[in-house]
């Protein structure tokens, strides 16, 4: 690319001294020095480049690749996805099709899975995104990856394998050195991306405003009754089981959780998949008086107006829960979000 680039240039240079009769104005040699001069320092400066690009991306990659191949291919497309990683990818995993080997660590990424066990996997842990390289041979798993699409997880198919999935957008794009035919639930045009992320940046820059005023009256109120942190953090499970922290308002004691266990049995949802009581001691300022009644503190009211999710625009401003990506024409973004 950098020769094919260096030689049109050259041409270009050439017709233009040609074209407007300045040839006799200047040397051949010196025309030839500066187009292998140019060649030179165009092809270091590029390698340069690509390394640092390659290492930032390695350290903040924020889409998690799964590749889903066969034995037979195995390390030249692991290496070729490893190496060529411009597409900001995390590499999750590798699942072979025709072969049990999962445990096993193939050039330093693990086998996370089987065929049998690959959709529980992609149930359980974070993954945003499929590549699926398979032999010529063997046959596309179409049910296994329409249940991706249905998923929401995005689906790369190696183009001479390609064949048609559930997802109505599909378009070819570039993955390593891989031509690819991509398929997603959605869709978004760059012109629409950016609006979309213009929006979240504007909306979370008001909430955080309208947070720090609610924080200079909310803050002393939680502190006094409670001393502690101000806010609540927790680990979350946003889209494809990407985590990230959530921040509230903190609305219970500090030993909420502790006293969680001993409350159970109170708890008014029988199944125990969601922990409901009729009175929560573990509110802030909550006290059930003598004659039965209740008396709802500092707690209830943030809890009652929802005033405990404005830190929650922090995530929005961020773009995290996950994370909006710039990427050709899908839109693959996930939790907080004003639109």
């Amino acid at each position: 690319m950098t020769l094919k680039h260096d030689i049109l240039l050259t041409l270009s240079s050439v017709f233009y001294l040609f074209l407007f009769k300045e040839a006799d104005d200047y040397s051949r040699l010196v025309i030839v020095y500066t187009g292998l001069i140019y060649l030179i320092i165009s092809y270091v400066v590029r390698n340069l480049w690509k390394a640092i690009l390659h290492k930032c991306l390695v350290e903040i990659g924020n889409r998690s690749l799964l590749i889903v191949i066969s034995a037979q291919n195995v390390n030249d497309v692991i290496d070729n996805i490893k190496n060529k990683n411009y597409a900001d990818y995390f590499v999750k995993g590798v699942c072979i099709l025709d072969k049990k080997a999962k445990g096993s660590i193939i050039d330093g990424v693990p086998v996370v899975a089987n065929e049998d066990d690959l959709i529980e996997y992609v149930c359980r842990e974070w993954v945003d995104e499929v590549f699926v390289n398979i032999s010529e041979s063997e046959p596309y798993p179409s049910e296994l990856l329409n249940k991706f699409t249905e998923m929401g997880v995005v689906v790369h198919m190696k183009l001479a394998k390609s064949q048609n999935l559930l997802g109505k957008k599909q378009f070819v794009e570039k993955l390593g050195t891989y031509t690819v035919l991509t398929t997603s639930m959605n869709n978004i045009t760059h012109r629409q991306l950016i609006v979309k992320r213009g929006l979240d940046i504007a909306g979370g820059l008001l909430g955080c405003l309208f947070t720090a005023i609610l924080f200079i009256f909310i803050g002393p109120a939680i502190y006094l009754q409670s001393p502690g942190p101000i806010f609540f953090k927790q680990t979350r499970v946003g889209k494809n089981g990407k985590k990230f922290q959530m921040y509230k308002f903190r609305s219970m004691y500090m030993d909420a959780e502790e006293r969680k266990a001993e409350l159970m049995a109170e708890n008014r949802v029988q199944d125990g998949m969601m922990f409901k009581l009729d009175f929560d001691p573990r509110i802030i300022g909550s006290k059930k008086l003598p004659d039965g009644t209740v008396k709802k503190g500092i707690g209830n009211f943030i809890r009652d107006w929802s005033i405990d999710e404005f830190p929650q625009f922090f995530n929005i401003l961020k773009g995290v829960g996950g994370i909006i990506e710039p990427t050709k024409k899908r839109l693959d973004f996930t939790g907080f979000s004003l639109a």
